[in-house]
């Protein structure tokens, strides 16, 4: 009696798997890798690297344009680094919420409000006061983060402030002018009247510097009762409620990264 050939002779009685395509692994070049990890810009993580302040699974790395896998295990200063994929969130602060990603006092903070929001750790780009509402941009992306703060990038901001009184027309013009603080001369991009009582106003302006709206009105005698921004880097506030967030469309992203880029060139 002739024996029947079996198909897979290696492993008699059992049908041969099928095989499984699994995609690709993709590198990641080393620098985008710790600017991911939101330790610092890319150009920042280079200099790391020349230092010899960066470690691949235990080896100091050297080479510009090094490129790591996701199982690879990068550690700067003892700690190891996770590099995750960049997320972007914008959301519509309330007042009584700190900008930090964490406060010894045990107040409420924005990360609190965004804890739902993904799985990466995210930090604030700049900063908002805590009686200040309106939008604030969270990110992971290191190199993003940087771009949007620096003050040579001057992103624009813009400010609905509301005053404990009408503010005197001589005062307006003073906004208009440009005005001189303690840390050196405020100039705005735009002023405008925004209520028939002259109480409230739209500002736009660049400057990053620290209370900088709150400080211009202390100056010139006024409280501040709100202070709202509806404007920042060309996001808006449209359909996000106060106290809500949501990610970034890919085309608000790019817009963000090519603006920063345009800022970096000129």
């Amino acid at each position: 009696m002739k024996n029947r050939s079996r198909r897979n002779s290696g492993n008699p009685g059992r049908p041969a798997k099928p095989k499984v395509h699994r995609p690709a692994v993709k590198e990641i070049r080393l620098n985008k890798f710790i600017a991911n990890a939101g330790i610092c810009s890319r150009r920042d993580a280079d200099l790391l690297i020349q230092e010899g302040k960066i470690k691949v699974n235990g080896r100091v790395i050297h080479a510009m344009g090094y490129k790591v896998l996701p199982k690879d295990r990068v550690t700067y200063q003892g700690k190891v680094l996770i590099g995750e994929k960049p997320v972007y969130v914008l959301l519509n602060k309330p007042k009584d919420y700190i900008t930090t990603t964490d406060d010894p006092k045990q107040r409420k903070t924005v990360m609190q409000l965004v804890n739902k929001a993904c799985d990466e750790r995210i930090v604030p780009v700049g900063r908002l006061d805590r009686n200040t509402t309106g939008l604030l941009l969270l990110t992971n992306d290191g190199d993003l983060h940087k771009k949007l703060t620096h003050p040579s990038h001057e992103v624009k901001k813009i400010y609905h402030v509301q005053l404990d009184r009408p503010i005197h027309n001589r005062d307006f013009q003073t906004l208009l002018d440009g005005l001189e603080l303690d840390d050196g001369p405020v100039a705005l991009d735009s002023v405008e009247m925004v209520s028939q009582d002259s109480t409230e106003l739209g500002l736009q302006l660049h400057s990053g510097r620290n209370r900088i709206v709150r400080r211009i009105f202390e100056y010139l005698g006024y409280e501040v009762i709100k202070l709202d921004r509806v404007v920042f880097a060309g996001l808006t506030k449209k359909d996000l409620p106060r106290g809500k967030w949501r990610k970034l469309t890919q085309r608000e992203i790019i817009q963000l990264k090519h603006l920063s880029d345009l800022r970096t060139k000129t």
